[in-house]
């Protein structure tokens, strides 16, 4: 697998547009703290981390609104990929929807939104954009 992130992008991509509860992804530390993100931000009802095999996975609970027929995650965008990585500086990190939405960087200080990372005063690699 080329580009992981790209990958637990997609996979919850699909699990909203099929209506799924829950979906399983491989872990990674990266993307377990992707998960926390979604987590806090309220984007996803909840998450699990199990511990079996060499790798382990991810369970994620997706969030709905039954009464509407909508998810939470209106679009998932990677940004940067292995081909085009795309650094800012604490200057130019992007808003997202203005405000409204947020991006996800990976700093030196590890992984964060935009507002962590403007309040910091640190820049990094835009992972991806979730509104």
């Amino acid at each position: 697998m080329t580009d992981p992130i790209a990958d637990y992008l997609t996979r919850l991509r699909n699990a909203i547009k099929a209506k799924h509860r829950v979906v399983e992804i491989p872990a990674s530390n990266l993307k377990k703290k992707i998960t926390e993100i979604l987590f806090e931000k309220g984007y996803i009802l909840n998450f699990k981390f199990i511990d079996e095999g060499p790798q382990g996975s991810i369970k994620i609970a997706l969030k709905y609104d039954y009464v509407n027929k909508v998810n939470a995650i209106k679009r998932l965008t990677r940004v940067s990929r292995p081909g085009l990585r795309k650094y800012v500086g604490y200057e130019d990190l992007p808003r997202v929807l203005n405000g409204l939405g947020i991006a996800i960087l990976s700093t030196s200080q590890g992984v964060m939104t935009d507002k962590e990372a403007r309040s910091l005063k640190i820049g990094g690699e835009v992972l991806c954009f979730i509104y």
